[in-house]
């Protein structure tokens, strides 16, 4: 188990940094935020707070916290126009700093790929470089589910894009920035798993990351110490 000195070191070279997106990237829940929207927002919460416990399966909460909210289309696309995600402050500062010493930066999310598209426009992040959920709608575009083959849709999904990254590009040192449960468990494959709580304190997740932040700069002030 590599010490927080190593950790650090891991960083400062990593070929690739995956970030979530959802209390991370953004500073709110993409899917709470949706079920609000839609008039569903307490129970939505409630079963969110359960799913980054880590207490029920990701793909299990996923199923049940849609088939409440049923969303639209056009609500998907209202929401992001109406209330578009806030991002967290110092991801802009961080992710192009990241890019100026050539690190791969992608975005690996349990929320949906239109809202987190959205985000990587904003942090210039490829669309390539978006890993996420998938809403399907019927051609009226009321809610017909989501794309169940998606990595992202499973517990564990996170650690399988990872895989897949390093598979496909051959990196050495790939690093995962997440709050939750989710994140955590992706490491391994991960080489290192950075711990944030700037938006949200998941208890089990502070408890256990050996490199827990609650502000991007002090991955920034890493990155200028080399």
């Amino acid at each position: 188990m590599a010490s927080l000195l190593e950790m650090k070191e891991i960083f400062r070279n990593a070929d690739a940094v995956c970030f979530d997106v959802d209390s991370t990237v953004i500073r709110e829940e993409g899917i709470d935020e949706l079920a609000k929207f839609c008039g569903v927002g307490d129970a939505v919460a409630e079963m969110t707070r359960r799913a980054m416990g880590g207490t029920v399966t990701f793909k299990a909460a996923l199923t049940a916290r849609l088939g409440l909210i049923r969303p639209s289309y056009e609500q998907v696309q209202k929401l992001i126009s109406d209330n578009p995600p806030q991002l967290t402050p110092g991801i802009r500062e961080l992710v192009s700093r990241l890019h100026q010493r050539g690190v791969q930066v992608f975005l690996v999310s349990g929320g949906f790929q239109s809202i987190v598209e959205h985000v990587a426009l904003q942090l210039n992040i490829p669309t390539a470089n978006v890993f996420a959920n998938r809403l399907k709608f019927y051609f009226n575009g009321e809610y017909a589910g989501f794309d169940e083959t998606q990595p992202t849709a499973e517990s564990g999904g996170k650690g399988k894009v990872i895989t897949h990254l390093k598979e496909q590009f051959h990196f050495k040192k790939v690093v995962m920035i997440g709050d939750g449960a989710t994140d955590m468990e992706a490491c391994p494959p991960a080489d290192c798993f950075i711990g944030f709580g700037g938006n949200v304190v998941r208890k089990q997740v502070k408890e256990k990351a050996k490199w827990y932040i609650t502000h991007f700069d002090e991955l920034l002030k890493e990155l200028e110490e080399r």
